[in-house]
């Protein structure tokens, strides 16, 4: 019994720390425009966020990506953050770098930004980080079908990922 539970917890601790793969292309034209947070792994910057979560994507020069993240506050304001992406791996356009910090006209604090999971026909990704800390399931509309949201949460757990971190986000608008 202790054996066993030694290995499961000796295999969690390796398929956690294993190296994060992501698709093998994103074609950024289809990728840009907006997509429904769906569930993530809460954290501290969208702490304030309440329901109606969304991200937008426009690819702008030199291969930059404007990012729009807006959601609804609790007292039922809207919150916007502006940032920018930029892609660092040039191959497969699925590991980008995303900063909302911008000071003196530089962006700042780049995080990772992974795309691990893509719907063929873009309607829905999954999104990660190389640590695991954060993850997001975004789709095309503000619901998902019960079976695809099935199949990102498999996507998920086959990457190293434990679906009971990650709460339901919640749309009120249609």
């Amino acid at each position: 019994m202790i054996t066993l539970a030694l290995i499961s917890i000796l295999f969690h601790g390796c398929a956690s720390s294993s190296t994060l793969e992501t698709v093998k292309t994103v074609d950024l034209n289809q990728y840009k425009g907006v997509w429904f947070e769906i569930s993530k792994i809460p954290n501290r910057f969208q702490s304030f966020c309440s329901s109606d979560t969304t991200a937008e994507y426009k690819i702008i020069k030199n291969g930059a990506i404007e990012v729009i993240n807006k959601c609804q506050t609790e007292n039922g304001e809207y919150e916007v953050a502006n940032g920018l992406a930029k892609v660092i791996d040039q191959e497969s356009q699925a590991k980008l770098k995303v900063s909302f910090v911008r000071i003196l006209g530089i962006q700042i604090f780049w995080g990772d930004y992974w795309i691990i999971g893509l719907e063929n026909n873009y309607q829905y990704a999954i999104v990660g980080d190389p640590e695991r800390k954060y993850g997001w399931i975004l789709s095309r509309q503000n619901k998902m079908p019960e079976y695809l949201l099935s199949d990102a949460y498999r996507i998920l757990e086959n990457k190293g990922y434990n679906k009971n971190d990650f709460v339901m986000t919640k749309h009120t608008q249609k």
